[in-house]
């Protein structure tokens, strides 16, 4: 057990240095699920526990920030009057 509570140590504090503006989607959301599944455990110490929600927090917000692009880049089809597509325009999101 001694050995997977270093393990998990060594992941957050590669964790901690990995710039989360530079994450991928992928990226942010798997570490992000980590924190929630090392939080929901109650096996972490209090101190521990701030940092990892204040990551949390901040990887939670890049996640909605590539959410927000991707649906910015979704392009919606516009029909004519008869029902046929007639070209397409952005996805229109605020």
């Amino acid at each position: 057990m001694r050995a997977r509570e270093s393990s998990r140590t060594i992941d957050m504090a590669e964790s901690n240095t990995t710039d989360v503006k530079k994450m991928t989607f992928e990226r942010a959301i798997e570490e992000l699920e980590s924190i929630v599944r090392r939080l929901e455990e109650g096996k972490v110490p209090l101190e521990e526990s701030v940092a990892i929600y204040e990551r949390g927090e901040t990887l939670k917000k890049r996640c909605e920030e590539l959410l927000r692009q991707a649906e910015a880049r979704v392009e919606k089809i516009t029909l004519d009057a008869n029902g046929r597509p007639a070209g397409s325009e952005p996805l229109d999101i605020d």
